[in-house]
């Protein structure tokens, strides 16, 4: 039974740190583009993220010691590894929590009207006041807050399922064939939670692989039914913010449910983030509490206010720069550790150099595409 339990938890893990707000913006740069280059784009990134995954796991298992990913990387890629993967978790930290600010003023103002920016200013005052004081239980509860955003999607989804116009599913445009790519790496990302599963599975390790493969294929099912339900009830009318437009299409009922729900989602999910960059900035680099805090929160807020107010344009741009910047030096870390592990390893995947170059070349080619697009 305890075994059993400490294998759910560590998928709850992968759970907790893919599933979030990403999810928001999925069915808006799926109806741009067509559902079908929509599916081609989740299928394929989803492929891409459970290799990477499978590698972090693989590094875990070879490495006797444990680490974060900045740590392995680290270890077998030295310092420039380490300086890499910190860069792209502070493009990713600050980048969702900019997204956050302008998708919670969008979000309060459909349901009580109102200007959009004042409602992103007074969320943030109170988020930003949640993290001074460290009140970190809304990080620990992020599995259970996941878990329960899963159940919302699926309730919300059989509610819309009856009002779907399957014609909004047919129309694709191939000229925007990469535009989903930013937006759902940015919602796929989730391996820096994989050496806190590896901890978990510690006295059944062998489990991790199947756990890993688990905590990957959910969000991906859960995103594209999400995005098969908005895109076919709202269509090209499908908003940056998906509740937004759903309760536009279906009415008062849903304008609450959805919304609240996106709010709650996004408010958790940028405490969950500002706390783990005020922890990294205070116990990792040494600064102060003050300037640890003021430094996460406030870095984003100034982005927004400096004119960064397109929920999809900072969702899109941050996932394809921090996803790709980290996926790249994981498989890369992968093939070194493969050469100076410690200990062999539960499980092995193949990554040729032929696969880690291809890999590095399509995270290369969507951030060349994001910035050109945007």
């Amino acid at each position: 039974m305890k075994k059993r339990a400490e294998f759910l938890n560590a998928i709850a893990l992968l759970l907790g740190t893919t599933i979030g707000a990403g999810i928001f913006g999925i069915p808006y740069v799926f109806a741009k583009a067509g559902f079908l280059i929509g599916l081609i784009n989740l299928l394929l990134l989803g492929l891409i993220i459970l290799i990477v995954n499978l590698s972090v796991g693989e590094i875990a298992l070879r490495t006797k010691k444990r680490h974060m990913i900045a740590g392995y990387a680290k270890k077998y890629l030295g310092k420039f590894g380490e300086y890499a993967i910190t860069f792209s978790v502070l493009i990713g930290i600050f980048g969702a929590m900019i997204a956050y600010i302008i998708g919670e003023g969008e979000a309060l103002s459909a349901i009580f009207g109102g200007d959009s920016l004042m409602l992103s200013l007074i969320f943030f005052v109170i988020v930003s006041a949640i993290i001074w004081f460290d009140l970190n239980a809304v990080a620990e509860s992020d599995k259970i807050i996941s878990i329960i955003m899963l159940f919302i999607i699926l309730f919300i989804s059989v509610l819309a399922f009856g009002h779907i116009d399957f014609e909004n599913l047919k129309p694709f445009d191939f000229s925007k064939f990469l535009l989903p790519y930013g937006v759902v790496l940015f919602a796929m990302v989730g391996a820096s939670a994989i050496p806190e599963m590896e901890g978990e599975l510690i006295k059944q390790k062998a489990k991790l692989k199947k756990a890993i493969i688990i905590g990957t294929l959910i969000p991906l099912a859960v995103y594209l039914l999400f995005s098969f339900v908005v895109v076919g009830v709202s269509g090209i009318k499908t908003t940056e913010v998906a509740t937004i437009g759903l309760g536009n299409a279906l009415g008062k009922y849903m304008v609450l449910l959805g919304n609240v729900f996106a709010v709650l989602a996004m408010a958790t999910s940028f405490i969950s983030v500002g706390l783990a960059m005020r922890w990294m900035l205070r116990y990792d680099y040494g600064f102060s509490k003050f300037s640890s805090w003021f430094i996460s929160c406030f870095v984003p807020l100034a982005i927004f206010l400096g004119g960064a107010r397109s929920f999809i344009e900072v969702v899109a741009l941050t996932g394809a720069i921090a996803g790709g910047i980290e996926g790249s030096l994981l498989v890369l870390t992968a093939k070194e550790a493969k050469k100076k592990g410690e200990r062999k390893p539960e499980y092995e995947i193949k990554l040729s150099w032929w696969l880690v170059g291809l890999i590095m070349l399509i995270f290369l080619i969507g951030i060349v595409y994001q910035f050109l697009y945007y």
